[in-house]
C-alpha cells in the first residue's frame, strides 16, 4: 500500500538524497522543515552542504508541477510541501515550537487522508516518541536497513573435503568452483577451510579472482610485530598486498587495528620502499567534554589528537632496537618526511599519490566524509581505515549509519578491496574484560 512518509529536517541533512529513498510512496516535507534548512544554508560544514543540495534538488522539482500538489519523482515515487498543520494538545511544550510544527503537519495528513498510512521518519529520538505519543507510526531513518551485528565480517569459516585442505598446502589452491554452488564467497575474502572428516586439519585461505589460495605467512616480523590469532594473521596479509587498495580494519578497543596499520605502513615505507610516505589522520572529536582552543600551529594543534599515533610508533621503534638498530622516534620520522599528519578537515582538493595512508577512527566519519577521503586517493595509493562502530564520539552518528560501517557494507565484493573484524583483544588481560563487560 501506498504510504505518506513525512519527513523531519535532520533526515535531509543526514543524507541528501533521501527524497529518493522510499521508492514508490509519497514523500512529505513540511514547511517548517524548509525554514530550518534555511537556517544551515550558510555554514561549511557537510550539514550545510546537504542544507544547500536539498534545496536545490527541491526546486528543480518546482519544473515539474505545483509543489503544494505534489510532483512524481523519478522512481515513481511524489514529493509534496505540506504547509496545512493539526491542533496539538494543548500538553506538548511550547518550548518545542518548530518540532511541534513539524509534528502538526503529520498528525494532519495522519488525519485528512485515513486511508494512506503516515510514517514519520526523524533521526530524534525525543522526537520519534513524542510522535508515537500522538498516535503516529514513528521510524529511524535508515536507507542501508542493515544491523551492525550483521556487518560483513571479511572472513568466513568452511567445512570442506579434505582433499581441498591439501591442495592449499600441496597445489597452492585450487579453483572457487569446487567450494560449490551453494557457498557464496566474494573478492579478497579470508576462509578458514576446516576438513570436515578432521577438524583439527585446517588451513588458511584467500578468494583470488576464480581461484582459493593460500594466504602469505609473514616471515620474522612486520616492525617488530607478529600476529597474534587468525584474524590478525588476515589482517597482516591485506596490509601487505600491492594488488588490496582500500583496506578496512573493524574491531573493539584492543585488538590491535591501528598497530597493525602504522607497522604495515612502516614496512613498506622504510623498507620495500613500496610507498614516499606514510600519511596518518584522524577525525578531530574528543572523548567527553573538549579542552577548548588549543595554542601553537597546526601541528601543535593536532599533538593531542594524534598522541595514540605518536604512542604506536614509539612501541614499534623501540621493538626494533632490540635488534641493533637505532631506534627511531616519531619526530625523527616526521624531520625525514617518512610520516606526515593531516586533518581530514582540510584534506578536500588533495591529491594523494603513492601514499600509505591510514584514517585512524574512521567510525567518527559520515559517509559524505568517507567519500570525499576516498576520492583524494591518486594512482600507486593504498588507504586503510580503522576504527570500532561501537565508540562513535560524533553526536550525529550511530553504529549503522557511520562512514566506516557504510564503506564496508558497500564495498563488499569488489576486487580492489578488503576487510578484516578482529574480535580478540590483545592489548591486555585487563583491557579485553573491560572490552567486552562494560
Amino acid at each position: 500500500m501506498r504510504k505518506n512518509f513525512v519527513l523531519d529536517t535532520n533526515v535531509l541533512l543526514h543524507d541528501c538524497n533521501s527524497i529518493r529513498a522510499f521508492a514508490d510512496n509519497a514523500v512529505n516535507i513540511p514547511i517548517f522543515v524548509i525554514e530550518e534548512l534555511d537556517q544551515f544554508k550558510k555554514d561549511q560544514s557537510e550539514l550545510g552542504r546537504n542544507a544547500r543540495r536539498v534545496a536545490r534538488e527541491i526546486d528543480t522539482y518546482r519544473e515539474s508541477g505545483n509543489l503544494r500538489e505534489g510532483v512524481p519523482l523519478p522512481n515513481a515515487g511524489s514529493v509534496r510541501v505540506v504547509l496545512e498543520k493539526a491542533e496539538m494538545p494543548k500538553d506538548f511544550s511550547v518550548g518545542h515550537q518548530m518540532d511541534n510544527s513539524i509534528l502538526a503537519v503529520a498528525l494532519h495528513l495522519h488525519v485528512t487522508e485515513p486511508d494512506v498510512p503516515v510514517v514519520f521518519v526523524s533521526k530524534d529520538v525525543n522526537l520519534r516518541i513524542r510522535a508515537d505519543a500522538l498516535g503516529l507510526h514513528a521510524e529511524d531513518y535508515d536507507r542501508e536497513n542493515m544491523d551492525v551485528s550483521e556487518l560483513y565480517s571479511g572472513t568466513a569459516e568452511l567445512d570442506v573435503d579434505g582433499s581441498l585442505v591439501d591442495a592449499i598446502f600441496q597445489n597452492g589452491g585450487f579453483e572457487r568452483s569446487l567450494l560449490g554452488d551453494n557457498v557464496e564467497v566474494f573478492p579478497n575474502q579470508y576462509l578458514t577451510l576446516r576438513n570436515k572428516v578432521l577438524p583439527n586439519r585446517t588451513a588458511l585461505a584467500r578468494v583470488s579472482g576464480d581461484r582459493i589460495e593460500p594466504i602469505s605467512r609473514v616471515k620474522g616480523t612486520v616492525w617488530g610485530v607478529q600476529p597474534r590469532n587468525r584474524e590478525q594473521t588476515f589482517a597482516l596479509d591485506m596490509l601487505l598486498r600491492d594488488d588490496i587498495q582500500l583496506c578496512t580494519l573493524v574491531g573493539k578497543a584492543g585488538t590491535g587495528k591501528t598497530m597493525l596499520a602504522i607497522a604495515a605502513g612502516l614496512q613498506m615505507v622504510t623498507d620495500t620502499e613500496r610507498y614516499r610516505k606514510l600519511l596518518v589522520s584522524r577525525p578531530i572529536f574528543p572523548m567527553g567534554r573538549d579542552l577548548g582552543f588549543l595554542p601553537g600551529t597546526m601541528h601543535d594543534k593536532l599533538n593531542p589528537w594524534m598522541q595514540p599515533i605518536h604512542d604506536n610508533i614509539d612501541f614499534l621503534t623501540n621493538l626494533n632496537a632490540g635488534k641493533g638498530q637505532k631506534a627511531h622516534s616519531y619526530q625523527d620520522f616526521l624531520a625525514q618526511g617518512i610520516i606526515e599528519v593531516e586533518a581530514l578537515t582540510y584534506i578536500r582538493g588533495r591529491s594523494l599519490p603513492q601514499v600509505f595512508m591510514i584514517v585512524d577512527e574512521a567510525q567518527n566519519l559520515t559517509p559524505h566524509e568517507v567519500k570525499t577521503v576516498l576520492t583524494r586517493v591518486g594512482h600507486g595509493t593504498k588507504i586503510i581505515l580503522t576504527g570500532d562502530p561501537y565508540q562513535i564520539d560524533h553526536a550525529y552518528l550511530d553504529s549503522v549509519n557511520n562512514g566506516l560501517t557504510y564503506l564496508v557494507n558497500k564495498f563488499r565484493g569488489q576486487g580492489l578491496a578488503a576487510h578484516v573484524t578482529l574480535t580478540k583483544g590483545e592489548r591486555s588481560p585487563l583491557a579485553e574484560l573491560a572490552a567486552n563487560i562494560l
